[in-house]
């Protein structure tokens, strides 16, 4: 399987670059215990800058980027990861993804990250990258990453996941996806509360019985819940 990293930051050495090694780390983790080996490619947008911009004037990518915009489309799965600037992506990681053709990330999975110097910046994550891919139709996978400086050798607590773990979390659902396994989240208390859970036996473990409703209760116990009666739990008298 093919891995391309895509990462926009600017420095050397680079946060955004360091959160985008660990988050393929992850993946790779994920995906050997399926026993699906992987090929990671990285995209140093920093590197292509230049390339980018004559692209955008003049219609046409240079050996470089256009070998980076076919990582990008030949990949099985994609990792994105861009520094927060102006509280949103940055213009290089945008101006790079303009060039990516429309079709490209149709159903690809994806998974979006992002770094910045505070917390505050975290919902960039779903204000912005996440329509941009919902834009390109990609398969954007639920926990997106996003890492403050504060973040770095922080454990976490009860209420909140330290970044390791997060990355953990994230690099197993994209290599869920990329596997062809659905990334299935057990559900506690109200609808949309989740705790990043698997089923039992992680990423290799296939649902017995069918894909039907029987077949996934079976397999997945009763943390299953009917879209239906999600529906009726969301209904506002």
């Amino acid at each position: 399987m093919r891995l391309t990293v895509v990462s926009a930051g600017l420095s050397r050495p680079s946060s955004t670059r360091l959160l985008a090694d660990r988050l393929a780390d992850a993946v790779r983790a994920g995906l050997a215990e399926a026993g699906r080996p992987v090929e990671v490619e990285v995209v140093e947008l920093r590197d292509l800058a230049v390339d980018i911009a004559k692209n955008l004037v003049s219609g046409f990518p240079p050996p470089a980027l256009g070998a980076a915009l076919d990582a990008v489309t030949d990949a099985d799965g994609v990792i994105a990861v861009t520094p927060v600037f102006t509280a949103s992506y940055s213009g290089l990681f945008k101006s790079f993804f303009d060039l990516v053709d429309k079709d490209a990330l149709a159903g690809k999975p994806v998974l979006i990250a992002a770094t910045g110097g505070t917390s505050r910046h975290s919902l960039v994550l779903e204000h912005a990258l996440r329509p941009l891919f919902a834009y390109l139709r990609a398969l954007v996978v639920p926990t997106a990453v996003f890492a403050a400086s504060e973040d770095w050798g922080s454990a976490g607590d009860g209420p909140t996941d330290g970044l390791p773990s997060r990355i953990v979390r994230a690099g197993g659902e994209l290599a869920e996806l990329m596997a062809g396994r659905p990334v299935v989240h057990r559900t506690e208390g109200p609808v949309g509360v989740r705790d990043g859970g698997r089923p039992e036996g992680g990423i290799g473990r296939r649902p017995e019985g069918g894909t039907g409703a029987g077949g996934l209760r079976e397999a997945f116990g009763d943390d299953l819940v009917p879209f239906a009666q999600q529906l009726a739990r969301l209904r506002v008298d």
